[in-house]
């Protein structure tokens, strides 16, 4: 598969990137679980955008009210997600970097 064209101060260069034959298309389970990941993610965005930006301007009696978490959720429920996050990531690059100093001293 040839990649589009890169310029280097007036240098045309092509780039060639070998894909193996399976990466053309994804499979039914790829567009199943992808299509499950949307669906997820526009369900918490419509949940959640509903309960901090309209909520506050309906009336406290009203029924809807009983669908949904206090308010004070709405900000630790996102701080909590990006902490865990955070933490993840990080645990994952110590990983990684313990993981690569092993095999460069196997290496030597």
């Amino acid at each position: 598969m040839v990649g589009p064209g890169v310029s280097f101060g007036g240098l045309a260069f092509r780039t060639r990137i070998a894909l193996p034959a399976s990466c053309g298309q994804a499979t039914g389970t790829d567009q199943v679980v992808g299509f499950g990941l949307v669906a997820v993610s526009l369900i918490i965005f419509t949940y959640y955008t509903t309960w901090v930006i309209l909520l506050p301007f309906i009336d406290s009696q009203h029924v809807i009210h009983k669908y949904f978490l206090p308010r004070a959720y709405a900000v630790l429920i996102p701080l909590a997600t990006g902490l865990l996050l955070l933490l993840f990531v990080g645990l994952f690059i110590t990983y990684v970097m313990l993981k690569s100093q092993r095999v460069t001293k196997k290496a030597q």
